[in-house]
């Protein structure tokens, strides 16, 4: 399938209509947006350039930059300082995204048996941690000096039980372990 959102229209739609007997089209689960997270805590204005750098190469969007809400002495944190930065992704991004996440970078991480379960918050959304950016054909490995860094993609839907953004997710191409 040349592109996720084509799919979603062509097949997923009407095997989520089939399969729950929907009749009202607009209520199909559908994906809102997606959220890439990066925490990269207290560091140098090198390595928080890298880190901002790479996210905006893995998602194709600029990062909003998350400061530190209050001060933490035994943290040497100050508040105002920038400790993260976040993406949101929407339309024909999102499913960009989505589509390399699922199809690029899940098959290169090392002993892959499907991406975790557990990842629901019972509002029909998931939540999704990976230990390191370098799995994103995007990042140069060559000239990554700084440590790998985590991130952490949270998969809003319109579903409204756990069980419809799963079946939604799983008919995009997400896999799941045991299924």
């Amino acid at each position: 399938m040349a592109n996720l959102k084509q799919k979603y229209q062509e097949q997923v739609v009407p095997a989520l209509i089939q399969k729950y007997g929907i009749t009202n089209p607009m209520v199909v689960p559908k994906l809102e947006k997606i959220v890439v997270n990066m925490a990269f805590g207290i560091v140098d204005k090198d390595t928080q350039k890298s880190v901002i750098e790479d996210l905006t190469k893995i998602t194709g969007q600029k990062p909003a930059l998350c400061a530190a809400r209050k001060s933490i002495s035994n943290f040497k944190l100050r508040e105002g300082m920038v400790i993260g930065a976040k993406v949101t992704l929407r339309g024909s991004r999102m499913y960009d995204f989505l589509d390399r996440f699922i199809n690029i970078a899940l098959p290169r991480i090392r002993d892959f048996r499907g991406v975790p379960n557990k990842g629901f918050d019972h509002r029909g959304n998931y939540t999704l941690g990976l230990k390191e950016q370098t799995i994103f054909p995007e990042i140069d490995l060559s000239r990554h000096g700084a440590p790998e860094q985590g991130m952490d993609i949270t998969i809003v839907t319109t579903a409204d039980t756990d069980e419809k953004a799963k079946e939604l997710l799983t008919q995009l191409g997400m896999p799941f372990a045991g299924r």
